[in-house]
């Protein structure tokens, strides 16, 4: 019967630690949490640990994974660490939430937030596509909405009200993982080209070769995702979260203060523009040969984001959540 459980929990976490599509692999969103988790009060961490007993994975999944013997204060911060993964989860194949598309949907349906008894993925609401270019290719894109900063808007509204536990939990798990996609420089930036007029969706459009620096993936965009940790091994993706969370330097005290969505899309976009898309990466699709160089400071705005991703969203649950 153990090993039966043993081996459930390993398929469970094959499940949920295997998205590719993602801001941050799943290894960077627990980071953002586990940071997170550290600067909630007493009071925050019982009330977060009541809301994320609402979510339809709770006891079926996300409990599955966490090992035996594990003490109740560090099962609670796993399982905060789990709940910022959940909107990659339901886009996994084989569960039961509907792939409504990358662009919003014309029937209304975008901008619901029933809570729990919506299955929709909701892909769109991962990033918002603010259009720059490098090579005077005009007129930029619209930026479709709904996208991840409006989502922000309604779901810190609902933390704030009197609405209903059920709909709280919803939304604080979409805020966990959004507050840390819209600090992935390329969640808030698309690249307008002679050759894609409707942008490079965040670097998924730019290929790379990165093989020289360690790192396999071949886009832009999921080298961004990889870097606080690339693991999809069961055994390893909490573990490889918590050391990376505890290796972070502390968030710029005065940055972290910012509570406005728009400034850390702002700060993203600036980012993508100055640092993302500079040498070796140029004009057109590549492929682009990752230097070391490129590769350090990646990793090192990287750690930035993460860690203020985390400290905001320390901020947010600490003063909105009621």
């Amino acid at each position: 019967m153990l090993k039966l459980r043993q081996l459930t929990a390993v398929a469970l976490c094959l499940v949920l630690f295997s998205s590719t599509s993602s801001a941050w692999f799943n290894v960077g969103h627990m980071a953002v949490a586990y940071v997170a988790y550290q600067q909630l009060t007493a009071e925050k961490k019982l009330r977060v640990g009541k809301l994320l007993k609402k979510n339809p994975y709770y006891n079926k999944q996300w409990k599955a994974l966490i090992p035996a013997g594990t003490p109740a204060d560090q099962r609670d911060l796993m399982l905060f660490m789990i709940a910022a993964t959940w909107p990659d989860e339901i886009k996994e194949k084989g569960s039961a939430y509907q792939n409504d598309g990358d662009t919003p949907p014309t029937d209304g349906s975008a901008w619901t937030n029933t809570g729990y008894k919506d299955l929709k993925q909701h892909k769109y609401w991962h990033f918002i596509d603010t259009p720059f270019t490098q090579d005077n290719t005009a007129p930029l894109a619209a930026i479709p909405s709904p996208n991840a900063e409006t989502q922000i808007a309604v779901f810190r509204q609902t933390l704030t009200s009197g609405k209903s536990d059920p709909l709280k939990s919803y939304d604080l798990v979409w805020l966990l993982h959004l507050v840390g996609d819209v600090h992935q420089p390329l969640h808030s930036t698309t690249r307008i080209g002679a050759g894609e007029p409707d942008g490079d969706h965040g670097g998924n459009g730019v290929k790379v070769d990165a093989t020289a620096v360690g790192n396999t993936n071949k886009k832009l965009h999921l080298l961004w995702d990889s870097l606080p940790g690339d693991t999809t091994d069961p055994s390893a993706a909490l573990t490889a979260a918590i050391a990376y969370g505890k290796s972070l330097a502390p968030a710029d005290p005065v940055l972290a203060k910012k509570m406005d969505a728009a400034d850390w899309i702002n700060e993203s976009f600036a980012i993508a523009e100055t640092s993302v898309y500079a040498t070796p990466i140029s004009t057109g699709d590549g492929p682009f040969t990752i230097t070391q160089g490129y590769m350090d400071n990646a990793k090192k705005i990287a750690a930035e984001r993460v860690a203020l991703a985390g400290q905001r969203m320390a901020n947010l649950i600490n003063n909105e959540l009621k």
